[in-house]
C-alpha cells in the first residue's frame, strides 16, 4: 500500500497478491500459446506485451475518455477540488488529477496506474443528486481504491480479459498465418479459440471476485477516513435508487466501466451474484451500519 493514513486492509493485500499471480501465470500461459500458434514469437510478443503496456500506460487517459470525462482545474469546479485537497489532507496520499462526466447517471471512478499517476472522476449526475457530506463519502471511498493500490491490479487484470477477448474475435488472423506455412491453419485456430475463451472466462472470474472484496475494503476505508459512514450508505442508497430510472441504452454504453464505478451501471437486481462486479447492496449497508456503531461505541 501506498504511503498514507487509510486503513491497511490485509485481506485485500492478500486477494490482490493472489490475483495477480493466477493472472501472472495465465497471462505467461496465454502468452506462450499465442506465440506458439500464430506461427510468429514476434508478432505473439508485440501484441501480448504491447497491448499490457497499453492499458498500463494509458490506463487512465483511456478510461476517463471511455466516460468523456474532462479534467478540471479548482477554477473551474472549486468544490470539488476543496474535498479532494481535504481528504488527500486527511489521508496524508498525492492528489490525484480530478474529472467530471457530463453524464446524468449518477457515479464515480477513480484509475492510474499508481499513486501518483492517477485520477478521480466524477458525473454531473452524482453531483446533482448528492449533499456535500456524502458525495466526500464517495470522494473518500474512490481515494481508497487509489491507496491500496487495488486500481492498477484491476487495469492489469482486465488488460489480459481484454486480449483474450480480442483473440476470440479475431484468432482466424492466427490460424491464417499457420495456414500459409504449414496448411495447419484450422486446427491452430481452434486451439487458439478454445484457449482464448478459456483465459477470458478464468480473468473474468478472478476480478470479480476481487472487484467485489475491493468494493467493500473502499467502504470501509472511506467511511473510517470521514468518521461518517451514515453519509456514504446515504449516498449508495441514492445511487442504486436513481440506477433505475436512467434509460437501459445509456446504461448499456458505460457497463465497461462497471468494475471502476462505485455502484454498478445497472437497472434492478437481475445480474446474477457470481457476474456482478460490486458485492450486494445490502451486505454494503449492513457493513457501514456495523462501522457507525464501532465509532458510537470509542465517541
Amino acid at each position: 500500500m501506498a504511503r498514507t493514513r487509510f486503513r491497511r486492509d490485509r485481506g485485500l493485500s492478500w486477494r490482490m497478491g493472489t490475483v495477480s499471480l493466477g493472472l501472472g501465470a495465465l497471462y505467461v500461459a496465454f502468452g506462450a500459446v499465442l506465440i506458439y500458434f500464430s506461427g510468429s514469437a514476434i508478432l505473439g510478443l508485440v501484441i501480448t506485451l504491447g497491448l499490457a503496456w497499453g492499458q498500463w500506460y494509458f490506463s487512465d487517459t483511456l478510461a476517463l475518455k471511455s466516460m468523456g470525462a474532462k479534467e478540471v482545474s479548482p477554477q473551474q469546479a472549486p468544490e470539488l477540488h476543496a474535498m479532494i485537497d481535504r481528504l488527500v489532507a486527511l489521508a496524508d496520499m498525492p492528489k490525484p488529477r480530478v474529472a467530471i462526466a457530463v453524464t446524468d447517471i449518477p457515479n464515480a471512478f477513480a484509475t492510474g496506474r499508481t499513486p501518483n499517476h492517477s485520477a478521480v472522476c466524477v458525473t454531473t449526475g452524482i453531483m446533482q443528486r448528492l449533499d456535500a457530506e456524502e458525495l466526500e463519502g464517495v470522494l473518500a471511498h474512490e481515494l481508497a481504491h487509489v491507496a491500496n493500490r487495488d486500481v492498477s491490479v484491476m487495469t492489469v487484470a482486465s488488460s489480459l480479459g481484454l486480449l483474450a477477448g480480442f483473440i476470440t474475435r479475431w484468432g482466424f488472423f492466427f490460424g491464417g498465418g499457420n495456414n500459409r506455412n504449414n496448411n495447419n491453419g484450422g486446427p491452430a485456430f481452434i486451439v487458439v479459440f478454445m484457449v482464448s475463451v478459456l483465459v477470458y472466462f478464468i480473468s473474468f472470474l478472478l476480478t470479480r471476485a476481487l472487484s467485489r472484496y475491493r468494493e467493500l475494503s473502499a467502504d470501509r476505508s472511506g467511511a473510517y477516513l470521514t468518521g461518517r459512514p451514515s453519509k456514504l450508505a446515504s449516498a449508495l442508497m441514492k445511487i442504486s435508487g436513481d440506477m433505475s430510472r436512467i434509460p437501459n441504452r445509456d446504461l448499456r454504453d458505460v457497463q465497461s466501466m462497471n468494475a471502476f464505478f462505485i455502484a454498478p451501471a445497472i437497472s434492478g437486481e437481475s445480474v446474477a451474484a457470481l457476474m456482478s462486479t460490486h458485492p450486494a447492496l445490502d451486505r454494503r449497508l449492513a457493513q457501514l451500519s456495523q462501522i457507525s456503531a464501532d465509532l458510537s461505541e470509542r465517541g
